[in-house]
C-alpha cells in the first residue's frame, strides 16, 4: 500500500513537472520584449529604420519567378534574424534569395526597423504587416471562421485538461498541446492562406521561425514535386518508418469512421517547418477549401476529430498531395529533447535544424547542448541585443 502511494506521488510529480515545463515555454522573455521596444523607439527617431523594405532596386524581385522565394510568418524579430542570417550564410547564391516576412501589426515596426538598420547583403528582404493586406470580404470571413473554430477546439481540450485527474500520463501529455499559444496564433494558422498572401508567386520554400539553416538550399527550388502540392520530410535519419513527427494516430481520433475509413493510423506524418510549396498546384486542387471542409467536419463531431494545432487539419487537407523529400533536409523535434550522443553527427549533416517543441533556443528552458547551434547566428555585437541583455 505504501509503495503504491509512493508510485502515485512520483507519477503526479512527473505530470506537474511536464505542465510546468510547457507553461515555461509560453511566455515572451523580457529580453525579447525589450528588443521590440528599443527597435520601435529607433523607428520613431531614425529615418533609416523607417526605410521601406525591400529598397526600390529590389522591388522587381518580389514577384520574379527566377528568384528563390522564402516565406516566414512570425512575430519574433530575433528568430527571424537567425533564420535569414543562417540561410544567407550557407547559400551558394545569396543574391537569388528573396525573403518575405509576414508579421502582425504590433511587430511590424520593430521587424522593419531591425532589417532596415541591419540590411542583408545581396538578398532581398520584404517585411509586410497583416494590416497592409487588402483581402476580399470572402477571404476575411473565411479567416475569421477558421480562427473561431480553432479557438473552440482549443477551449474544448483546455477544459478536458482542467478536468483531468492526471492518472493517464500519455493522455495528459497530448492534452497539454491545448495550452500551447501557437494553437491560437493567427500567424501560425495563416500558413494555409499562403497562396492568398502571395498571389503572384507559384513556388516558395516555407520556413518556421524556430529553424536554423546549415547548408545551401538552392536545390529545393529546382525540386520536381511530381505534380504534388508540398515537398516535405516524411521518414527520417533514424531509419524506415521511425516517424520523426509521430504517426497519424498521434494527431487524429481514429474512433470516428470519417477518420479511420480515410487514413492509415500507423502512417508517418509529414513534417511542417521546412517545406516546398507549389502554389499553382495548391490553387488548382483547392487545398484551402478542403482545409475548411475538414474544420467544419470537426465542428460537427464536437471538436473530437483531432488535437488542437496547425498540423492535424493540414494532414487531412493535403492528403494525397505530399511529395517526400530527403530526410537530411529537415531534422525536427529539437525543442522536445536533445539528440542522443550517437546522433550528434546527424545534426551536422542536416540542412535545417528545427527546434519544434516547447524548449525554444531563445528560452531559458532551451537545451544548453543545442543552444549554441542557434546562438552562432545571433549578432551579439548589435547595440540593441546588448542593451536588452540577450546572452548566448
Amino acid at each position: 500500500m505504501q509503495l503504491s502511494m509512493m508510485e502515485l506521488k512520483v507519477q503526479s510529480a512527473r505530470e506537474q513537472e511536464s505542465i510546468n515545463w510547457h507553461l515555461a515555454s509560453h511566455g515572451v522573455p523580457k529580453s525579447l520584449h525589450c528588443l521590440c521596444l528599443k527597435l520601435a523607439e529607433e523607428y520613431a527617431v531614425n529615418a533609416m529604420a523607417r526605410s521601406h523594405l525591400p529598397p526600390p532596386e529590389y522591388v522587381s524581385r518580389l514577384t520574379d519567378p527566377s528568384f528563390h522565394h522564402v516565406v516566414l510568418l512570425t512575430d519574433n524579430v530575433l528568430a527571424a534574424s537567425v533564420v535569414i542570417s543562417s540561410t544567407v550564410q550557407h547559400s551558394a547564391n545569396p543574391e537569388k534569395l528573396v525573403f518575405h516576412i509576414v508579421t502582425d501589426k504590433k511587430t511590424y515596426i520593430p521587424m522593419n526597423a531591425w532589417f532596415a538598420i541591419n540590411p542583408i547583403k545581396s538578398a532581398a528582404v520584404e517585411v509586410k504587416g497583416l494590416h497592409q493586406y487588402d483581402w476580399s470580404h470572402e477571404v476575411n470571413v473565411h479567416v475569421k471562421e477558421m480562427l473561431e473554430i480553432h479557438r473552440l477546439i482549443w477551449s474544448h481540450y483546455n477544459d478536458n485538461l482542467r478536468n483531468a485527474n492526471f492518472q493517464h500520463e500519455g493522455v495528459n501529455r497530448r492534452s497539454l498541446e491545448a495550452l500551447t499559444p501557437s494553437c491560437l496564433s493567427l500567424l501560425n494558422h495563416l500558413r494555409i492562406y499562403i497562396p492568398e498572401l502571395f498571389p503572384d508567386l507559384n513556388k516558395i520554400v516555407f520556413l518556421d521561425e524556430d529553424v536554423v539553416v546549415q547548408h545551401d538550399m538552392s536545390s529545393l527550388w529546382e525540386l520536381d514535386l511530381n505534380k504534388k502540392v508540398v515537398g516535405a520530410v516524411v521518414d527520417s535519419w533514424c531509419g524506415d518508418n521511425c516517424c520523426p513527427g509521430k504517426k497519424y494516430k498521434d494527431y487524429l481520433n481514429f474512433s470516428y469512421p470519417i477518420i479511420s475509413s480515410n487514413f492509415d493510423h500507423d502512417r508517418c506524418v509529414w513534417l511542417y517547418g521546412v517545406n516546398v510549396f507549389d502554389l499553382e498546384a495548391w490553387r488548382r486542387v483547392k487545398i484551402t477549401t478542403n482545409y475548411h471542409k475538414w474544420l467544419k467536419h470537426n465542428l460537427n463531431f464536437g471538436m473530437e476529430l483531432w488535437q488542437p494545432g496547425v498540423h492535424p487539419p493540414a494532414l487531412l487537407a493535403f492528403e494525397g498531395q505530399v511529395h517526400p523529400i530527403d530526410p537530411s533536409w529537415h531534422v525536427g523535434g529539437l525543442g522536445y529533447r536533445p539528440p542522443q550522443a550517437h546522433n550528434i553527427k546527424m545534426l551536422g549533416d542536416a540542412a535545417v535544424l528545427h527546434f519544434s517543441g516547447p524548449a525554444k533556443p531563445w528560452l531559458d528552458i532551451g537545451f544548453p547542448e543545442l543552444r549554441s547551434l542557434w546562438n552562432r547566428h545571433v549578432n551579439f555585437s548589435d547595440k540593441f541585443i546588448r542593451k536588452c541583455r540577450i546572452l548566448g
